[in-house]
């Protein structure tokens, strides 16, 4: 009973955070959602896409919508970052070190992909400028056996917003599913050569959705 009542709890209570981030995302950026009929009903993805802003993690939340709830992979440091919200963190997500990523921390994660219906990734893994995508996306799909959902967001104007006025237009594009075979080259090489190839091919299908 009480397990009961404590997902119960924990699916409202991203309902009305999905709600409240529809809300701001609309009224700042005159949010656009497509392609969301491409999530199917009790589908298993691992959602990926660019990681430009932290305003990333919500726009994705809205556009994939309440129905379909979203377990996070957080790196440690935000935990130090925002302790207020350290029990929402650790409600929806899988904390790794990422500065020191380990085999435990390898391990925490493709256990999160293979038992969450949706996990989302930032191949970059950071905000920051001309940072390649890691291939642990590419990786933890083929792994758990998972399609890739890939998600756009488009910005138009300054993103991250300049504060405290300008802010962008925003449309996310959710793509058709990719099995991760679909993005092998079939060459000769290294598996962690082909892994990084699959990547980049990875991200070229997340731009161009």
């Amino acid at each position: 009973m009480a397990r009961r009542l404590a997902t119960a709890f924990k699916n409202g209570f991203y309902t009305l955070c999905v709600f409240v981030s529809r809300c701001v995302l609309c009224l700042l950026f005159r949010l656009r959602i497509r392609g969301r009929e491409h999530i199917e009903a009790g589908g298993n993805y691992v959602a990926v896409a660019r990681h430009r802003s932290y305003w990333d993690i919500l726009v994705v939340v809205a556009a994939i919508g309440a129905r379909h709830r979203i377990h996070f992979i957080a790196r440690k440091g935000l935990m130090k970052a925002v302790p207020f919200v350290q029990p929402i963190i650790r409600a929806y997500s899988t904390v790794i070190d990422r500065d020191h990523f380990s085999t435990a921390d390898f391990r925490r994660m493709l256990e999160a992909v293979r038992r969450e219906r949706l996990v989302l990734i930032f191949p970059e893994g950071t905000t920051r400028d001309r940072v390649d995508a890691k291939s642990g996306a590419v990786y933890f799909a083929s792994a758990a056996g998972k399609r890739i959902l890939p998600i756009n967001i488009q910005a138009v104007g300054p993103y991250p917003p300049k504060y405290p006025f300008r802010y962008p237009r925003i449309t996310v594009s959710i793509g058709k599913a990719i099995d991760p075979a679909e993005l092998g080259s079939g060459e000769e090489g290294s598996r962690a050569d082909k892994l990084r190839d699959m990547s980049d091919a990875l991200m070229a299908r997340v731009d161009r959705v």
